[in-house]
């Protein structure tokens, strides 16, 4: 459980990460805002209290791994391993620039601490059943895999297939989430392909499926991960979450997985977090 102080720390880390995140896009002029403000909470509850990790030991074998399958949230993860030392907090205004090891998408082999190199959707989920089974193999018995996919990207029919095979190696070190925010690239998952009972769909391949229907609530999360690993099977934490939820422009919009953010407007947005998240505490 989360105790009084950890929970307000969790939601400071989360408050300065926003930040952070909201003047990382501004500085290249635009960006995937929608999908990585609502998977904040997942990635601070993770490296703040979840995750083995060792930034100053980024390769380290025996940690445990992050595969942020819904890539291109990847700046919100940038914004979270810089706070963490992966890396200089400078680099932040560098994303998607050339030359940069800050690409739009998440690429293991340009940042310290990025574990899957996402591109096309769906595929991330396949490596991280991978990767787990490889620790199972290799007897890393204290490491584990998590895994983050976003709602439309569980349209993609390679999610499924690393679903079942997942159930059937009872992967009990996997750890997946999946963004429930309602949204895709253009429209809402509900007109496009709907994503209904996810929790059932899991739980018919073998998994333990959990709804989190406050998905940027740190109890329900903390809870929902405490239930992991507790019998042969991997879980699937089902996060209803709000697109863009912290970037307040964005909040309840149709056109909000990518997003142009001035440096006039990051300021306007960052002064309209603070004002809520100063009310909140």
């Amino acid at each position: 459980m989360i105790s009084s102080e950890e929970l307000k720390m969790l939601r400071k880390e989360a408050l300065d990460a926003r930040i952070k995140l909201i003047r990382e896009i501004a500085s290249f002029g635009s960006g995937h805002i929608g999908g990585s403000m609502s998977i904040m909470e997942t990635l601070v509850y993770l490296y703040y209290h979840e995750m083995r990790i060792d930034p100053s030991r980024p390769d380290w074998k025996e940690r445990d791994r992050l595969v942020l399958s819904k890539g291109h949230s990847g700046p919100a993860l940038y914004a979270i391993l810089a706070k963490k030392g992966y890396f200089d907090e400078s680099l932040l205004s560098t994303l998607n620039k050339g030359g940069t090891s800050l690409p739009s998408h998440v690429d293991m082999t340009k940042t310290p601490g990025i574990d899957f190199t996402a591109g096309s959707l769906g595929q991330g989920i396949s490596a991280a059943v991978g990767i787990a089974l490889a620790q199972r193999v290799q007897h890393m018995d204290g490491s584990r895999t998590f895994a983050i996919v976003g709602d439309g990207e569980s349209q993609e029919g390679e999610v499924w297939e690393a679903a079942e095979v997942a159930g059937a190696l009872k992967l009990s070190n996997l750890i997946a989430f999946t963004d429930l925010n309602g949204q895709q690239l253009d429209d809402y998952t509900d007109n496009i392909i709907p994503m209904h009972h996810l929790r059932e769909r899991y739980e018919t391949f073998g998994w333990q499926a959990v709804d989190v229907m406050n998905g940027h609530d740190y109890e329900e999360i903390a809870k929902a991960v405490a239930l992991a690993g507790k019998d042969d099977r991997p879980t699937m934490i089902i996060l209803h979450t709000v697109k863009s939820f912290g970037y307040i422009p964005g909040e309840n919009i149709k056109n909000n997985h990518s997003m142009s953010i001035t440096a006039e407007g990051a300021d306007d947005a960052i002064e309209m977090l603070n004002k809520r998240e100063g009310g909140a505490m």
